[in-house]
């Protein structure tokens, strides 16, 4: 299950790290949607260490998830920046989701660096349970 842990995580870094670079060159739509990406999979890695494998993309349902079938608790802050991630899960990549424009139209800078900020909250938690908080983890 470390294994498995460690792979998840490696690629929600990853898309961390990939948000950082769009962030960096103006690309604040897919700066937005890997901070969600890398959210999503964070948590699924700690459900998967588990031996919990759950689809959707909800972050904010992950963590729920996590709560109820590995009996973890999140604090209130990391429930309310994932609620926010969610946001970014559709818009950011589909035009269908506005009336006029194209989704880079719709995302800033602020709205990015936030996003990041988020998707790191959610990581640390994370990573708090999976090497601190939860001594039978693995």
């Amino acid at each position: 299950m470390e294994r498995e842990f460690a792979r998840w995580m490696r690629q929600a870094r990853r898309n961390l790290e990939s948000a950082e670079l769009d962030l960096a060159r103006g690309y604040y739509e897919w700066a937005c949607f890997k901070a969600q990406q890398a959210a999503e999979l964070a948590v699924k890695a700690l459900l998967r260490a588990r031996g919990v494998a759950k689809g959707g993309h909800s972050v904010l349902k992950l963590i729920e998830a996590a709560e109820r079938e590995l009996s973890l608790q999140a604090p209130g802050e990391v429930k309310e920046v994932a609620a926010e991630l969610d946001h970014f899960y559709t818009p950011p990549r589909c035009p269908d989701v506005y009336d006029e424009g194209n989704p880079f139209e719709y995302f800033t800078e602020s709205m990015a660096m936030r996003a990041l900020e988020h998707a790191r909250r959610v990581i640390k938690w994370v990573e708090a349970w999976s090497v601190v908080g939860s001594p039978g983890l693995f």
